[in-house]
């Protein structure tokens, strides 16, 4: 089958709890309304609130299950915020059965020997920790779960200027395939990542002035492959990186 291409059957997600980070835009944005729009309760993380209810509003209009807003900036939360995230959806919806890492910030195409500490601090947690501390506290969650799933959006940049950036999107591959080894077998958690290569995000298109963002597809256009690892017809596997395109 060519997940690229992949057909959603009609409810495909009907009752699940799916929680998104970067909701508020571009990727993260697409995904969560596409997950709605198939019958799941999205619950929206960003640090950017307007955007973020924009994206709510969105849903709401499409008269779906209703969805709720985390709004947390990820680059300078700590484990006890991570923990308030988890009780509280805990305590709304018992359970967890989808999780999409996907919030992602460049900070500027820079030298690493001129990155500034601070700079440096807050991308690393952004891509680093913070899927690290999410993961752990909403595996007791995904565990109630009859199938649940991690996802991470993949961007393998490892070229001069993209600093913390590369370095932290690279760790998450990593994160991710350790996290695919250890909850295989009888937890059944099933983690694997989309890379969807160019696209027209704000990522993209800040970091490349000179390109006309409509040569880039649109956020919407590369939703298929994350609505198939996050539901059902994903189930079984785990561990793998898809690649909607040649990696850039």
């Amino acid at each position: 089958m060519d997940i690229n291409q992949y057909k959603a059957a009609d409810r495909l997600l009907d009752d699940r709890v799916i929680l998104i980070t970067g909701a508020s835009r571009g990727i993260g944005k697409a995904v969560a309304i596409e997950c709605a729009r198939l019958g799941a309760t999205v619950l929206l993380i960003a640090k950017d609130l307007k955007r973020l209810e924009n994206t709510y509003d969105e849903i709401i209009n499409m008269q779906v299950a209703q969805p709720a807003i985390l709004n947390i900036d990820l680059e300078n939360a700590g484990a006890d915020d991570y923990q308030i995230i988890a009780d509280s959806v805990g305590k709304e919806y018992g359970r967890l059965d989808g999780l999409l890492h996907n919030a992602g910030r460049v900070g500027g195409l820079t030298p690493l020997q001129q990155i500034d500490l601070s700079t440096w601090s807050r991308l690393i947690t952004l891509h680093v920790h913070a899927p690290f501390l999410l993961s752990r506290v909403c595996i007791p969650l995904l565990k109630n779960s009859i199938d649940p799933a991690i996802l991470f959006t993949i961007d393998e940049t490892n070229k001069a200027y993209w600093g913390a950036y590369g370095v932290g999107k690279c760790g998450q591959t990593s994160l991710l395939k350790i996290l695919a080894d250890e909850l295989d077998g009888d937890q059944k958690i099933r983690v694997n990542g989309v890379h969807p290569g160019k696209v027209r995000t704000d990522l993209r298109t800040h970091n490349y002035p000179g390109i006309n963002p409509k040569e880039f597809p649109s956020p919407e256009s590369v939703t298929a492959p994350f609505i198939y690892f996050l539901g059902p017809d994903s189930r079984g596997i785990t561990g793998l990186i898809h690649r909607i395109a040649p990696c850039n």
